[in-house]
């Protein structure tokens, strides 16, 4: 296993034990002080929670590397469990999952540009205690007007069981291709609950009176404050490659999501 790294969560004294076990036993490189230093590695053992594994795809996305997650954090959705009596055979047999990110082309209300990938969703926030008002447009068409609301979240299927999910949006099967568009605390159109797209889509947002209902927009964790528009499609210029143990694979965690109480 001479070309599988390993990095686990600062201040996790449960991910530093499990890394210096697999360190040791199977002479992993530990790459945990240098994410860098990646030449000629062709797998990546992440050990902690979903925040780890978001932000080693995110670092990773101009050199993209499959990623084994080893839960030691709360919920644990894009991990694996730790079974160290098999780790080298549930390593070995793991299924792969491909991920395209959504990418967010943002102007904000100086007309600076910025882009960024998200894994889970992109989101836009109100900044103020002022409700934020939102054009969308879906493939250059209108479709809302005005979306006065809290904010509003595009997200893929593996960002659907997350903050989607709490506000109220549906979990989308892995690999069915579609996004999920929903409002946060709309309050017009009152009885607006979002749409389903294609995952060929274009999406427009534009802020409306920007300047005094000031929104920022976030993909995943990297936030623009102060936008005026943002651009969402589907990347398929990058692909991300996570690891599954068989049987667990993340279309099962998707399903299986959706039948717990």
């Amino acid at each position: 296993m001479k070309n599988i790294a390993v990095i686990a969560a600062k201040n996790n004294h449960e991910a530093e034990e499990r890394k210096n076990f697999l360190v040791q036993k199977f002479e992993l490189k530990d790459l945990s002080e240098n994410h860098k230093n990646i030449d000629g590695i062709e797998t990546v053992v992440a050990i902690g929670g979903d925040g780890l594994m978001l932000h080693l795809l995110h670092e990773f996305e101009k050199t993209p590397l499959p990623i084994y997650g080893v839960n030691c954090g709360t919920v644990g959705f894009l991990m694996n469990s730790f079974h160290p009596e098999n780790f080298s055979e549930s390593l070995a047999k793991a299924q792969i999952a491909t991920l395209h990110p959504l990418r967010m082309d943002v102007t904000d209300i100086g007309g600076k540009k910025f882009s960024h990938l998200a894994i889970n969703e992109v989101a836009l926030l109100r900044q103020t205690s002022q409700i934020a008002k939102i054009g969308i447009e879906i493939n250059g068409q209108e479709r809302v007007s005005c979306l006065a609301a809290d904010g509003v979240l595009v997200a893929t299927s593996a960002g659907s069981t997350a903050y989607n999910l709490s506000v109220g949006g549906p979990i989308i099967p892995f690999g069915a291709k579609i996004f999920a568009l929903t409002p946060i605390s709309p309050f017009r159109p009152r009885n607006w609950q979002g749409a389903i797209l294609p995952a060929s889509s274009k999406i427009k947002f534009s802020v409306l009176d920007a300047k005094v209902r000031r929104v920022s927009a976030t993909a995943d964790s990297c936030e623009v404050r102060d936008i005026q528009e943002v651009e969402i499609y589907e990347d398929r210029s990058v692909t991300f490659e996570l690891l599954f143990d068989a049987n667990h694979s993340l279309e099962e965690r998707i399903i299986r999501e959706q039948f717990c109480g």
